[in-house]
């Protein structure tokens, strides 16, 4: 009896061991396959320099990153193959990188709003072409997504000062090639636009459609980094009671919140044209060691003309078909089954709805009540209320008040 116990405690032994290999062994192969997948910083760099050292694109990150090799790519931050990203430091600085790695020869409008790529890459504005073509290109690109803005050939000239790298006072063929493939992305041309805002990342450099821009301290509004074996095993309830609990103090949490308000401002009908944020989500968000909100990734907020003109006349069901991102939707017309034009959020019902649990959690007594009421009217704005603007107007500056008085004379302000 003894022994055969001993036989079967030991085949018990022996049969979860082999489960736990196994179970692990193909954990790690799906790891490994998806970050190989997500992760071609060499066949970008490839890409990239390859162009660059035939005389294709120029910028002032590709002598550092094809020849010096003084700009180099970090850990991974990648969550699509045709989107590159990567934490990376450029002379001793850091930064993040993001390069393109797929062509876009149609218009996904499911994942992606931008046909970025033409189907030669690199292939405008070709050889012979005058600055004042290139002028006019540029002009009609941004007419074509920001809609008629009467000043748009300021913007037109704020490219140009960006895309002289080198600061010679002329705009070279690579140079230009690699502006163009760049104003196809709606993150740069909003890094252009928003250059002197405080909440926008710095564009450090580029080189053809890779750009290397300001990185944050903080990457994520709360939350905690775990190990991607325990992630696996905590129930997503779960985890967002523990990203609650590992959150800065609530005065700083107040100061991060008036930080995202005041990029809402920025963003909303702006000298160019008002832009939608279609991923409010807090991995978008971080915020630097003076808890300063910085956005870190803006590649879902997009010009409103632009997103007006390609959906109104999708094929849709239901409201669902309507959708961009996650947070930009706009309705299903029954009778014709297209999707109308009109975005139903404005972009600050949706930060109030991202900061409504942020800020309630641990918001001092005496304007908690406030507070709430305050974010709730914020969360109902309709973008077809009566006097939206003003609405809008007053809801936002009653928070950032309601906030700033609140903090405003303790150490974290």
């Amino acid at each position: 009896y003894s022994q055969a116990r001993f036989s079967y405690v030991r085949m018990k032994y022996l049969f979860f061991s082999w489960l736990v290999v196994f179970v692990g062994s193909w954990i790690i192969y799906v790891q490994y396959s998806t970050y190989t997948e997500l992760c071609r910083g060499k066949d970008c760099k490839k890409i990239i320099c390859d162009k660059y050292k035939t005389g294709v694109i120029d910028g002032p990150a590709c002598n550092s990153l094809c020849v010096t090799e003084t700009l180099y790519f970090g850990k991974c931050l990648s969550t699509k193959p045709n989107n590159q990203m990567y934490l990376g430091i450029w002379d001793n600085l850091p930064g993040v990188v993001k390069c393109q790695m797929e062509q876009a020869l149609h218009l996904d409008f499911g994942t992606e709003l931008e046909p970025r790529k033409e189907i030669v890459l690199f292939d405008k504005p070709t050889r012979g072409t005058t600055v004042q073509k290139f002028k006019e290109m540029v002009y009609s690109l941004f007419k074509a997504k920001l809609g008629d803005q009467g000043n748009l050939s300021e913007l037109v000239n704020l490219v140009l000062t960006v895309a002289d790298g080198d600061k010679d006072g002329q705009v070279s063929l690579g140079e230009a090639k690699s502006a163009w493939a760049l104003l196809q992305l709606n993150e740069f041309l909003l890094m252009v636009i928003l250059q002197d805002k405080e909440h926008t990342p710095k564009l450090m450099g580029f080189c053809g459609d890779l750009y290397v821009m300001e990185s944050v301290e903080y990457t994520s509004l709360y939350g905690i980094s775990l190990p991607w074996v325990i992630e696996l095993f905590i129930p997503s309830g779960f985890r967002r009671s523990m990203d609650q609990l590992f959150t800065p103090s609530w005065p700083r949490k107040a100061k991060i919140a008036i930080g995202l308000l005041e990029f809402v401002e920025d963003v909303f009908h702006g000298p160019y044209g008002n832009f939608l944020m279609c991923d409010t989500s807090a991995k978008n968000l971080g915020y630097n060691d003076k808890y300063d909100l910085k956005m870190v990734d803006m590649r879902k907020i997009v010009p409103e003309a632009n997103l007006k003109e390609l959906i109104k006349d999708r094929h849709c069901e239901t409201d669902l078909d309507c959708v961009y991102g996650t947070d930009c939707r706009t309705s299903c017309d029954q009778s014709t089954m297209k999707c109308t034009s009109e975005v139903i959020q404005p972009n600050l019902a949706k930060a109030c709805q991202l900061l409504k649990d942020y800020l309630l959690r641990g918001a001092p007594s005496e304007i908690r009540e406030e507070l709430e009421k305050q974010l709730y009217s914020c969360i109902a704005l309709k973008v077809t209320a009566n006097q939206m603007e003003m609405e809008h107007s007053l809801i936002l500056n009653n928070l950032k008040t309601l906030l700033w008085k609140k903090i405003s004379y303790t150490n974290d302000s």
